[in-house]
């Protein structure tokens, strides 16, 4: 039987996919104590990348906060196995880390991240309210556009 969490994910819409294997030397997700720390996580469904490229350059603010959601979505993917399949276990997202693959001038990072922030307070109620951080770089793995990590809080 589906938990509460599962049933909201469904009541969105949105299927866990498969997660994708680790391109480096790295585990997807840690837990220690009552801490899961989730590795960033690219805009792939099934393996497969969904969007690539920077974020004011080859991508709009819009298709930049859709892969920040699927981002999302993947460390949901992680942070679910990590909490033995039972993602009520999660009692607080503590939060969440962003990295914008972006134009050298382009400067509306924090919207983007918002993709990502929105769907952990939708998912998670005002658990999914979180601290954060959002950083602009030059280029990320795979040429994605965005990368999502991270810090959850587990009975």
């Amino acid at each position: 039987m589906a938990g509460q969490i599962e049933a909201k994910l469904a009541e969105l819409g949105i299927t866990l996919p498969v997660p994708m294997a680790p391109i480096a030397n790295y585990v997807p997700a840690v837990v220690t104590g009552n801490l899961v720390f989730v590795s960033g996580q690219l805009p792939a469904v099934d393996g497969k990348m969904v969007e690539t490229g920077k974020v004011g350059q080859d991508m709009n603010i819009d298709h930049g906060k859709a892969a920040a959601r699927q981002c999302l979505i993947n460390v949901l993917v992680h942070l679910k196995a990590a909490c033995g399949g039972d993602l009520d276990r999660v009692r607080r997202v503590v939060r969440l880390g962003g990295f914008i693959a972006a134009s050298p001038y382009f400067t509306d990072h924090a919207q983007v991240m918002n993709g990502a922030s929105d769907l952990a307070v939708s998912v998670f109620g005002e658990a999914g309210r979180h601290a954060r951080t959002t950083i602009g770089v030059s280029s990320l793995p795979l040429d994605a556009p965005v990368e999502v990590e991270g810090v959850f809080e587990i009975a």
